[in-house]
């Protein structure tokens, strides 16, 4: 058995994660009144409603929203907004994502709104003369930014679910960018630890630094371009980003440093309502995001492998039920590198990989006494004929859910500001295949699926996932985490539905990974012991590479309905917060 700690593993898992501590989170619960003072606890329960999200300011803005009348989508719309101002290095103007809505009368809908490839972007653009890739060209470049679609999916969502006002649910983050922030403790440390990276880049310096000295905890942070940015889209919708001002400064920035993105790039795009992947666990509905995600199908495929298997007798962190957890694991990624990709570009096989008919003859050479290797693994026989993201989990007291996950890929994306917007650029075009067979930042690797291609969407992880029954959402989770993301909810899900775990429990759970290449488990402190380690071993498992503590598994904000009331909880690897809403009497 070879044991590695992962001295690296920051830059593996793409964003950094503070210590997982006794305490559950840090969460606050707060009333219709806006001026009631908060309570802290380890568990959010409330029965009006609840946020949770990676900031404690974005949690209480959607709270406010939802105390204000607005449903779950508004709050999400909201929060959407306000992420962009409290955690920039993954809520964003500039970036993309998807949202996950299950609706009160048993609705359920996917919104894409990821980012799409310019087009002028070629299959061979981030390559030498050699067919090399060229190291860091498709992450700390202007080419390595996709088309932005946040600002497309926030408002097309509130526009067809929603029912406030654009104005009433965006001037809450302007009143945050404009007056400004006090910087806490994960901020100030966050700041810190890019300012390295920030100076290199003039617009990104004014921003993220003071005067190129490094900004303090207690210090007064504002960002009035962000905010006449937002003023613009508050003033004008969808217009105020995609035209205008707005518009011209991104193409400017784009031709000054060698992008691609122009003005056609920025009028074209749009964000695209999906029909959601769904599946079934145990009796329980699951519905998560479709391509360009890879997140619902592989979810979905995990779980139907596991379904015949008695994973709550096996018992949790056992050897047993570990090994048939990374046995699926390492099955599903190795369908992903084949099969997955925007399907708007390439025909996933969508209903051939959840069907429970293939997860039985795709674990059917599982052995129960022995790891696969992935060398010999590949990608199931199908029947002839997608480290820097965040995660809102929302519900309202109508019975309104929406999951949420945005993200600018890399922690604070290419690190590139455009100058005047105050708005990051992202880099998602790393998670194109640059050159087939070859890994990705966060190690994936891929075929012809996931080829860049003009106005094509890159392939991504996130996997905003509701959990329902009885037609009703039950658990919204979801995740950040790069490659990482898809095995988060599943731990979660299975913590809850198989090992009867509170979701506090769930949640604060030490987790592990397996991607199929490379062939190594990550594990985070606690989650495997050292004796488990050792049988496993003895199995064929024989790469362990032992996370620090500042690069952990995910960040699974989540909120769920627990009879008549409603529980949120802030993952305690991030430092964010559940806020819950008490309904009116």
């Amino acid at each position: 058995m070879r044991l590695k700690h992962q001295i690296t593993a920051a830059k593996l898992m793409g964003y950094n994660r503070f210590l997982l501590t006794a305490a559950l989170c840090s969460s606050l619960l707060y009333g219709c009144a806006v001026d009631e003072a908060p309570s802290a606890d380890s568990t959010t329960k409330t029965d009006g409603g609840m946020v949770a999200t990676r900031s404690a300011l974005a949690s209480q803005i959607g709270a406010d929203i939802l105390a204000q009348g607005g449903n779950a989508i508004d709050a999400a719309v909201a929060v959407g907004f306000a992420l962009a101002v409290t955690y920039p290095a993954a809520g964003n103007l500039g970036g993309g994502g998807f949202m996950v809505i299950s609706l009160a009368d048993g609705t359920t809908v996917a919104n894409d709104h990821r980012e799409m490839a310019p087009d002028r972007a070629t299959k061979d653009m981030f390559l030498n003369i050699d067919s090399q890739v060229v190291e860091g060209l498709s992450t700390r470049s202007h080419l390595s930014s996709g088309v932005p679609g946040s600002v497309a999916g926030l408002l097309d969502a509130l526009e067809k679910y929603g029912t406030m006002s654009r104005a009433e649910v965006i001037q809450p983050a302007i009143d945050l960018a404009v007056k400004g922030i006090v910087l806490d403790a994960d901020l100030a440390g966050s700041f810190q630890r890019h300012i390295e990276e920030f100076i290199d880049y003039p617009a990104t310096a004014a921003i993220f630094t003071r005067d190129g000295e490094a900004y303090q905890v207690a210090d007064l942070w504002v960002q009035a371009d962000l905010g006449a940015s937002l003023e613009r889209i508050k003033a004008d919708g969808k217009a105020g980003f995609y035209a205008g001002k707005t518009a011209d400064l991104l193409v400017a920035e784009m031709q000054r440093g060698g992008g691609l993105i122009s003005h056609a790039d920025l009028r074209n795009y749009h964000s695209v309502w999906r029909q959601p992947i769904k599946g079934s666990y145990r009796g329980y509905d699951i519905v998560s995001m479709p391509p360009p995600s890879s997140g619902g199908i592989l979810l979905v495929q995990m779980l139907n492998m596991l379904e015949t298997f008695d994973i709550a007798g096996m018992g949790h962190g056992s050897v047993q039920s570990i090994h048939t957890l990374i046995e699926a694991q390492r099955r599903a990624y190795a369908d992903r590198a084949t099969y997955l990709g925007d399907s708007d570009f390439y025909p996933v096989p969508i209903s051939k990989l959840t069907n429970k008919a293939y997860a039985l003859a795709r674990f059917a050479d599982f052995d129960p006494s022995k790891a696969s290797l992935s060398q010999s693994t590949g990608a199931g026989q199908l029947p002839a004929e997608s480290m820097e993201t965040t995660h809102a989990s929302i519900i309202d007291r109508h019975g309104n859910a929406v999951a949420y996950t945005t993200t600018l890929n890399l922690s604070y994306g290419s690190k590139i500001v455009v100058p005047g917007a105050g708005f990051l650029l992202n880099n998602e075009m790393d998670d194109f295949v640059l050159k087939e067979n070859v890994a990705n930042y966060y190690g994936l690797v891929g075929g012809e699926a996931n080829s860049i291609q003009p106005g094509k969407r890159m392939l991504s992880s996130m996997s905003p996932t509701i959990v329902r029954k009885d037609d009703q959402p039950l658990l919204v989770t979801g995740s950040p985490g790069g490659s990482t993301i898809i095995t988060t909810p599943l731990q979660v899900i299975i913590n809850v539905l198989d090992h009867g775990m509170s979701l506090a429990d769930a949640v604060a759970s030490p987790r592990f990974h397996h991607q199929w290449l490379p062939d190594e488990v990550l594990i985070e402190p606690g989650a495997v012991s050292p004796q488990t380690q050792t049988a496993l071993a003895a199995m064929g498992h024989q790469e362990f590479v032992l996370l620090e503590p500042d690069a952990l598994l995910g960040d699974a904000n989540s909120v769920m309905r627990v009879a008549k009331d409603f529980v949120g909880v802030a993952d305690p690897r991030g430092a964010g917060a559940a806020v819950g809403v008490r309904a009116s009497k």
